[in-house]
């Protein structure tokens, strides 16, 4: 029978190699691929001392606007906000972030939409946000057109009608920018997986698309990732943002709808890009196109001219 010593934790996983190479890991007893990462792949290791998240990330990062520095430095801020997990080591030449094990009950995106939640995911965005500054800024509206410059340059498929809205996006870009939030660090990616419930309270881990943003683009595009019915958005944005009139309450709901507009159109492109460089086996223009036919009904309907009203008046 082979001792504890011979057993490799890392046989027949995809990165095998590589995650042997890594000293912290050496004493590794076990190690599990995680669901759910579509950029990058994740492991769950158990070391002596106890469980750790490896990050293994290879294809085009920067494509997506990710930049790997940032979001290791931005770590280490979330961790230091109490809002994220600690970072364990970072190495670059290998490509992997590795981070502490948060021991608790993944959300879906039902978890999300639980009314009795949506207070404690605003506690927890306003840990992050009244932490330690992130090393770099996010704003969706240049982070969209800069996709949009590497899907035309390089030919990926767009959308139908995809074009057809850019003068909407203007209108609203101008709108927020004549009234512009202070901006705070932001995760910028809360979707249902990103939200880990420890019981008292819950922690917000993946920092790829992180940088100092609006509180609400973070509100925004919580309820666009989940899906969330529009009252539950004025349940969140309601919980987030205490002591104001509901005249400036219907100004953050309204200028969180619009954030969550903006994100679905911009993270379409994000589908459409990583649809043609990933290595990884996963429907990204599936999953693009359900948020962009979301954001098409949005722009043909009513909403849009509504919410500029709300937010300009």
């Amino acid at each position: 029978m082979a001792s504890a010593a011979e057993v490799d934790p890392f046989a027949g996983l995809p990165d095998a190699d590589r995650l042997r190479r890594v000293p912290i890991l050496a004493e590794a007893r076990e190690a599990s691929p995680l669901s759910g990462g579509i950029t990058n792949r994740n492991y769950k290791v158990i070391l002596p001392n106890g469980p750790v998240v490896v990050r293994v990330y290879e294809h085009e990062s920067s494509a997506l606007a990710i930049n790997r520095e940032n979001e290791h430095r931005n770590s280490v801020a979330a961790a230091a906000s109490g809002a994220g997990a600690p970072v364990v080591e970072y190495l670059p030449d290998e490509n992997l972030l590795i981070v502490g094990w948060i021991e608790g009950r993944t959300f879906s995106e039902a978890d999300v939409g639980l009314p009795a939640n949506l207070p404690r995911i605003a506690d927890a965005c306003r840990v992050l946000h009244a932490g330690p500054r992130f090393v770099n800024e996010f704003n969706m509206f240049e982070i969209q057109a800069r996709y949009l410059a590497l899907v035309r340059e390089r030919g990926f498929r767009l959308p139908p009608r995809y074009e057809e809205f850019l003068p909407q996006v203007e209108r609203i870009r101008r709108a927020m920018a004549a009234s512009p939030e202070p901006t705070v660090p932001c995760n910028n990616d809360l979707l249902a997986g990103n939200f880990i419930d420890e019981g008292e309270r819950i922690r917000l881990i993946d920092y790829e698309y992180s940088g100092n943003n609006e509180a609400s683009f973070e509100l925004g595009n919580i309820w666009s990732e989940s899906t969330l019915a529009d009252e539950l958005l004025e349940t969140l944005v309601h919980a987030y943002w205490v002591g104001l009139s509901p005249q400036e309450l219907a100004a953050k709901v309204a200028r969180a709808r619009l954030w969550g507009l903006m994100s679905k159109y911009g993270w379409t492109l994000w589908a459409s890009i990583s649809a043609s460089i990933s290595p990884i086996d996963f429907d990204y223009w599936g999953w693009g196109m359900e948020k962009y036919d979301r954001a098409v009904a949005e722009f043909d309907g009513p909403e849009v001219e509504r919410l500029l009203k709300v937010l300009t008046q």
